[in-house]
This record gives structure tokens, C-alpha cells and sequence, in this order.
């Protein structure tokens, strides 16, 4: 039996002058971290490079399985319908049109999408949702969801609910996780149901199961057992377990 192959989604590294290495030129990257979740999950994880060219990308997406909206900068409010509240809320217009690409094309082919942090905005902005530009700016009375001194030592517990795709992965209705973003869910989009929240009211997991549609607004991959908090939060494995499970099935692979 062949092993599930999983498309990631990449970031871009854009030409920078104090950059001395790969001096004017544009990188594209992959976390190393979450690579090696979606392995530990028994999957052969693909990083799917930025090209100018649409059927290129759609090509890439009929290879494999499954595809992967990785965490990074922020969704540009064009993609929703808005104009930047404040210039540093812009996001990366470049990264959304060739994930959305991406995005397109999976579910075209039928194929399993999860999102990861910045992945489940765009996930929900590319499908009729909305954003919050900023949450501390936007939302009256929110947690800290983002402290970029903390970075992923910032911490609050997320509400499974419990007729999800969550809940039947933890013993517990209310797991601790990571929080390392200022953007979030505002309107959900059409076909997507909410399935945890944070104790603010920010919506920090989504899904349609029928199209294998899946988001979490924190970072699994960070919550293996190599990180200093793996005791005390919720472990990440079990999300990309669950979702290269609903992957082989979905492709005939069980």
C-alpha cells in the first residue's frame, strides 16, 4: 500500500538587501516542524513551490492526496472584501493568489484540505468569509492572542465542541494550546461549521466534513514532544493523525 501524500503550501522569503545570502532573489520555505508532524502521521510531506504559472499549481495538486494551508504572514482584507485598516495590516497579496490557487484546485479534485494558523483565514476568507484585521484592535476585551515576545510560550484553552472532529481526539472538552496569531475567524464562510472556541469567543477550529474541509487556528506541529510545554497542552499529533486517517480513506488507501 502506497503512503498518502500531502502538499504543503509554502511562504516566500522576498528579496531583501541585508539578506547577503540568495541576495536579491525570493525564497520559498517550508516549517520544518510541521514536515515532520505530518510524517510522524504516516504521510510523505510535499512542499509545493510558488509558480506564476495556475495550471502548473493545479497540476501539482492532482499528484497528490491532500493539501496543507501553512501557518506565516497575514491574509491580505482584498481577499475579503476589505481595505487595510492600518498599512502593516496589508498581508502578502502574492502568497494569497497562489495558495488560493492551490485551495481551488483541491477542492475541484475533491481533495482534503486542512489549514493551519494563517492557513484556516485564508481557508475562510477564500470561501466567502471574513477577518479580523486585528483582534486586539477590533475585538473589545480579548485575550492576547498574539505576544510577539512570548511567541508560542503564549498560551489560552480552546472549547472543543462536542459533535466535532476534534472531540473524539482528546479525553477533554477544553484543551490548552499555543497562540501565535492576530488575525482570526470574523464571518464564518458558507459550508464551514465552527468547532472550538477560545474563552474570548474567538473561533479557533472549523470543518466541513463533507468535502473533508478541516482548520485550527493554533499550531499542532509545535505541540510534539520536543516542546518545553508538552506536559501541561494538548498534543498536536493526534490532529494530523486524524487527518491523514480521513486522507487514506478519502483516497481509497485504508
Amino acid at each position: 500500500m502506497r503512503p498518502v501524500l500531502i502538499g504543503m503550501s509554502c511562504g516566500t522569503s522576498y528579496p531583501d538587501p541585508s539578506r547577503l545570502l540568495f541576495l536579491g532573489k525570493s525564497l520559498d520555505y517550508g516549517e520544518q516542524r510541521l514536515s515532520a508532524a505530518l510524517a510522524r502521521a504516516g504521510a510523505l510531506p510535499f512542499l509545493l513551490p510558488v509558480l506564476p504559472d495556475t495550471s502548473t499549481l493545479v497540476a501539482l495538486v492532482e499528484r497528490v492526496d491532500a493539501l496543507v494551508l501553512s501557518g506565516g504572514s497575514d491574509v491580505a482584507p482584498g481577499v475579503y472584501g476589505e481595505a487595510p485598516l492600518r498599512p502593516e495590516w496589508a498581508g502578502d497579496p502574492a502568497r494569497d493568489a497562489y495558495e488560493q490557487a492551490l485551495l481551488g484546485a483541491a477542492l475541484a479534485q475533491g481533495k482534503p484540505v486542512l489549514g493551519v494558523c494563517r492557513g484556516i483565514q485564508l481557508l475562510n476568507a477564500a470561501l466567502g468569509g471574513s477577518l479580523y484585521q486585528d483582534i486586539g484592535y477590533q475585538v473589545p476585551g480579548a485575550l492576547v492572542h498574539r505576544d510577539a515576545a512570548r511567541y508560542d510560550d503564549n498560551e489560552h484553552t480552546v472549547r472543543l465542541c462536542v459533535e466535532s472532529w476534534l472531540a473524539p481526539l482528546y479525553d477533554e472538552r477544553e484543551i490548552l494550546v499555543n497562540s501565535v496569531h492576530h488575525q482570526a475567524i470574523k464571518a464564518l464562510a458558507p459550508g464551514l461549521r465552527a468547532c472550538a472556541w477560545a474563552p474570548d469567543g474567538i473561533i479557533e477550529a472549523v470543518a466541513d466534513e463533507r468535502r473533508d474541509i478541516y482548520g485550527v487556528q493554533w499550531h499542532p506541529e509545535w505541540l510534539d514532544r520536543d516542546s518545553p510545554h508538552f506536559a501541561r497542552r494538548a498534543p498536536g499529533d493526534p490532529v494530523f493523525a486524524a487527518f491523514v486517517a480521513r486522507v487514506r480513506a478519502r483516497a481509497g488507501l485504508a
